[in-house]
């Protein structure tokens, strides 16, 4: 049974700093294509912030280049996203997602991020 279960998000100023993580059970990282860190603020879609292509290509959003890093440990089946700098337009529910060799996608819960003065 898949599940992921992502934590670490909450309420920061701006110029502060977020470390999220995703915990996956179910033993899918060593058959992950794509790992990744969508965001989702309200009323709109859910945009791609950061992946990992497999083995180790990385892809991050304009808007958070330099800022965010992405990262994976995969003999403990959980990717992070480090997130420097925060600004308020970084707020958002942030989902962890993977995507396997078989086209397969998962998705966690989201853990919400408020960036705020």
């Amino acid at each position: 049974q898949v599940q992921l279960v992502e934590s670490g998000g909450g309420l920061v100023q701006p110029g502060g700093s977020l470390r999220l993580s995703c915990a996956a059970s179910g033993n899918i990282f060593s058959i992950a294509m794509v790992m990744g860190w969508y965001r989702q603020a309200p009323g709109k879609q859910r945009d791609m912030v950061a992946t990992i292509t497999m083995p180790t290509s990385t892809n991050y959003v304009d808007s958070v280049k330099g800022r965010f890093t992405i990262s994976a440990d995969i003999a403990k089946n959980t990717v992070y996203l480090q997130m420097n700098s925060l600004e308020p337009e970084d707020t958002g529910v942030y989902y962890c997602g993977i995507t396997t060799l078989f086209s397969k996608n998962y998705w966690g819960q989201g853990t919400q991020v408020t960036v705020s003065s």
